[in-house]
């Protein structure tokens, strides 16, 4: 990977001197052919190596962009299923504790406990044909922990 802490700010100094040394050579050559003008002021300044540079580390920072958007993908993906996996085991905790009849559940790290939730309410259209809207099955039990010390899923 190229490191842009050097050429940057000599950058601008190595454009003057370019334009510098090219009026120079005009004022003194003014009949000089374009590629003679372009291989003397090659020689004499190193403006097309310092571009070279520059142009390389954008190079180097776009693979690095495209790696990373590739890998905040699969971090997503990731994410999405440590999630659906941590409400799956909240689940099967919710169903257990009300199965068995556990309505609390302290431990040093955190505390759970089943709540009941209200009934829902259902709203009926005017017209009989539609389907009720809004309308929920009575909520059961749902877990929830109330406090959490435990470290982050890798």
């Amino acid at each position: 990977m190229t490191d842009l802490a050097y050429p940057v700010p000599r950058l601008g100094l190595e454009m003057s001197r370019y334009a510098n040394l090219r009026n120079q050579i005009l004022t003194e050559f003014p009949d000089l052919d374009d590629q003679t003008l372009a291989d003397t002021l090659e020689g004499v300044t190193g403006l097309r190596e310092m571009l070279g540079k520059v142009i390389r580390s954008a190079l180097d920072d776009e693979a690095l962009q495209i790696g990373l958007s590739a890998r905040l993908v699969d971090m997503k993906s990731r994410l999405d299923r440590l999630g659906e996996r941590a409400k799956r085991k909240r689940d099967l905790v919710r169903r257990a504790m009300a199965e068995a009849d556990i309505q609390k559940l302290a431990a040093p790290d955190f505390t759970a406990s089943l709540k009941q939730s209200a009934p829902a309410l259902d709203v009926l259209a005017e017209d009989s044909s539609q389907p009720p809207t809004g309308s929920r099955s009575p909520a059961s039990s749902t877990s929830r922990a109330c406090s959490r010390h435990s470290n982050p899923a890798p």
